[in-house]
């Protein structure tokens, strides 16, 4: 093997106390009953919301973009995060703040959900990042 080209991939990466990350994650989650309720102002309001949620949590978000029935996240993280914290952040902050300023989406869903309890979640590699980032912003609604 030749040890002079071990590191040749130009890699975007952080340096912290005591230790060098690159962490990226993909993340789908879908509304309950894959009801399209994110349309409209309330699409924009996601959004912006997500964008706050984020910053909230020292995460940095790479690329999204929201269809009428789920999102789409890139993001970037430290590796104190646990994504799986992070989701139920994302979700649980979302759908409180969306019911108390569109309360009419109450009447699309029932049960009192906005989000379904799953999502998917998937590590990115900087070979992937170019390729994932494309894939979401595909992914709106003509």
């Amino acid at each position: 093997m030749d040890k002079d080209n071990i590191f040749t991939i130009k890699s975007d990466v952080t340096h912290g106390r005591g230790y060098v990350y690159c962490l990226q994650y993909h993340i789908v989650w879908c509304t309950k009953y894959r009801k399209k309720v994110i349309v409209g102002n309330i699409e924009s309001d996601v959004k912006e919301h997500l964008y706050r949620t984020a910053e909230d949590l020292d995460i940095k978000i790479l690329a999204m973009e929201t269809m009428s029935d789920h999102i789409h996240m890139l993001i970037e993280c430290k590796p104190q995060c646990r994504i799986s914290d992070a989701i139920k952040v994302f979700k649980g902050n979302t759908a409180r703040w969306l019911f108390l300023t569109h309360p009419e989406i109450k009447t699309k869903l029932w049960g009192g959900h906005l989000w379904n309890p799953s999502y998917f979640v998937a590590t990115v590699s900087e070979r992937t990042k170019e390729q994932i980032t494309n894939y979401i912003s595909s992914q709106k609604e003509k």
